[in-house]
């Protein structure tokens, strides 16, 4: 279903005014101190705007948009530094369901995770976290064996798929979450806003999800960077923002700090990397080819960590402290910079797409 601009805008407002008021830094910090590492009434707030079924059709009870509402939505997620499933449920999983998946599979999986009542997880990678089908380290033979690693949100999952090698390439499989030989390890995070967890699996039942395989992964991932992107782009722009007015109100030698031409020069080149992030992300949601997605994929994963490092170095001293929120965007930034690949995997897809 396609929406207009100004709807995709009105889409935005409604999401950036309840993270306004119900993910505020204390909320933020508030949830990263739980065990669960989310909050399940906003997730609820969440799921009554309609955003874990975002990307999914409307007759298996989402609101069946794209990418570019996807973007849109995900840059305010980003900017507000939500710690929620949200990209490793409605966007990694219900797309993977929905590339995979049988008709059965998406009627019997698709509608939790639309309300917001299921919460799905993708275990892609193994312990190298390389997310290319060589990195699959999941062993399918009937049953599953072997260690995923790097999985989003993994502890919370009711709907938990697992990328597996078969006796004929890469296939999607289903594990029930108190399923015999299955174990899962919360992973000590950065970021701790962004749970990780790793699976473990010793013979443990599966049943296949479609026949398809790397291709319907590949298909699910590049949703994933896309909305990542846009998450990228968001908290960029939020940190950098929050910067620009310490700049104006922090007085040093009788001036405020921002009228000194270092500081100026420095933010000049920062807003720079905030707008081209955002070209990134807004094209690769748009465009949809693998060289854009892989485009958007290193450059708004740098410009953040950039723009990030170079908040704390503006603020001083106090940038450096646990009660300042600056550190909280550079740990944002680093972990999804490894996320669904590293830079140099996207830049050898961007290099492949454009046959160099």
């Amino acid at each position: 279903m396609a929406i207009s601009a100004a709807e995709t805008e009105q889409l935005r407002e409604a999401v950036r005014d309840l993270l306004a008021d119900r993910c505020t830094e204390a909320d933020v910090r508030r949830v990263m101190a739980t065990d669960s590492g989310y909050d399940p009434e906003l997730w609820k707030q969440l799921a009554e705007l309609g955003l874990p079924g975002l990307l999914i059709a409307t007759e298996y009870g989402g609101v069946g948009l794209g990418e570019e509402e996807l973007e849109a939505v995900s840059e305010e997620i980003g900017a507000a530094l939500v710690p929620s499933p949200f990209l490793s449920s409605s966007v990694l999983t219900a797309s993977l369901i929905d590339a995979a998946g049988s008709e059965e599979d998406k009627r019997r999986l698709l509608p939790a995770l639309a309300d917001g009542s299921s919460i799905g997880t993708v275990a892609v990678t193994g312990p190298a976290g390389t997310w290319t089908p060589e990195g699959v380290a999941v062993q399918a033979n009937g049953t599953l064996t072997g260690t995923a690693s790097y999985v989003t949100f993994g502890q919370l999952a009711d709907v938990i798929l697992v990328v597996a090698r078969t006796g004929d390439g890469i296939g999607v499989f289903e594990v029930a979450p108190g399923g015999p030989g299955f174990t899962r390890t919360a992973a000590s995070v950065f970021d701790p806003t962004v749970r990780l967890s790793q699976f473990t699996f010793a013979d443990t039942p599966a049943r296949r999800v479609g026949t398809a395989g790397w291709e319907a992964v590949r298909k699910a991932l590049d949703i994933s960077i896309i909305a990542l992107a846009g998450e990228q782009a968001g908290g960029a722009r939020k940190i950098f923002e929050t910067t620009v007015e310490y700049l104006k109100t922090r007085v040093q030698f009788g001036r405020a700090i921002g009228s000194f031409q270092a500081m100026k020069h420095l933010a000049a080149d920062r807003l720079l990397d905030v707008e081209s992030a955002t070209s990134a992300a807004r094209h690769a949601a748009a465009d949809g080819s693998p060289g854009a997605i892989a485009l958007a994929g290193f450059a708004c994963a740098e410009a953040y960590e950039t723009v990030a490092l170079s908040a704390i170095q503006m603020h001083g001293g106090i940038g450096f402290t646990w009660e300042h929120p600056a550190h909280l965007y550079l740990r944002r930034a680093r972990s999804g910079a490894q996320l669904f690949g590293g830079s140099r995997l996207h830049r050898e897809r961007y290099l492949v797409s454009k046959e160099a």
